[in-house]
């Protein structure tokens, strides 16, 4: 993987992170056009660069997520992380064959499209605007449905807003739970994936290339993710998912027909 393709999937994944878009599908499909090989540094690269995305939350959120005086917030965000802890120890090696089908992605994201364009519709009376009302309870239904994520092209954002939104969070409350609840859904799947890495290849991250790859995605990825949170929040504030929606189906599309076309695969 070159320095090129580095900054390029660093690029996309700051973007496409705390976006409905999915960016693992994204990551997918690009690491897929440019041709690059799925070696283990990839797999592990597309994963790790989680960590520069997330940290634009905590710094963005800084005074909300270091208020240790609201304890139960961190509580609500332990629970709501457990589904996806559990479901990805089981179904790890699965979830990883998972990430090198674009034809998954291709499907997943027209299918979430679709919901994304009616979605707003569903939910017309949400009466929770305060992080403080949000139960335990609240919080575990949500992390279920972020569990929907696994499937590449399903976006972790997008399931964890609708989830949300389903629990009758507002749309601005429901998107920062979501971008809350990445922090430690993220930092297990990175220290996860590191952690095997090392144990089964340690002399690949101990290669000074793969950490200058990791460095240089890592802090592209904070600094794109910082600029695509502040879009993403005033944007959905006032026009909400349906131009998401129809960025999904078409990009669902012209997958399957550069699929189709062998251009990808």
């Amino acid at each position: 993987m070159s320095i090129v393709h580095t900054i390029i999937l660093a690029i996309v994944e700051g973007l496409t992170e705390f976006l409905p878009v999915s960016s693992t599908g994204h990551m997918i499909v690009t690491s897929s056009l440019m041709g690059i090989e799925k070696d283990e540094f990839t797999k592990l690269f597309e994963i790790a660069i989680q960590l520069g995305a997330i940290l634009s939350v905590v710094v963005l959120y800084s005074k909300k997520f270091f208020d240790f005086s609201r304890w139960q917030f961190y509580i609500k965000l332990i629970v709501a992380v457990i589904p996806a802890l559990v479901l990805g120890a089981f179904f790890s090696d699965k979830i990883d064959t998972l990430l090198e089908s674009p034809l998954t992605v291709a499907v997943a994201f027209i299918a979430g499209g679709i919901i994304l364009l009616f979605v707003d519709n569903f939910f017309v009376n949400q009466t929770i605007d305060d992080d403080k009302n949000i139960t335990y309870a609240k919080g575990f239904i949500i992390g279920i449905w972020q569990c929907l994520a696994m499937i590449p092209g399903v976006s972790r954002s997008a399931a964890s807003i609708i989830g949300g939104m389903q629990q009758k969070l507002t749309r601005r409350l429901a998107a920062e739970f979501s971008f809350f609840l990445a922090v430690p859904t993220m930092a297990a799947a990175t220290g996860y994936k590191l952690l095997k890495a090392y144990k089964t290849n340690p002399e690949m991250l101990k290669n000074k290339d793969n950490l200058i790859a990791l460095g240089i995605g890592n802090v592209i990825a904070f600094v794109v993710a910082m600029i695509a949170i502040k879009f993403f929040i005033t944007y959905l504030q006032k026009h909400g998912f349906k131009l998401f929606g129809w960025y999904r189906i078409i990009a669902g599309i012209v997958i399957l027909i550069l699929i189709y076309t062998g251009k990808i695969a």
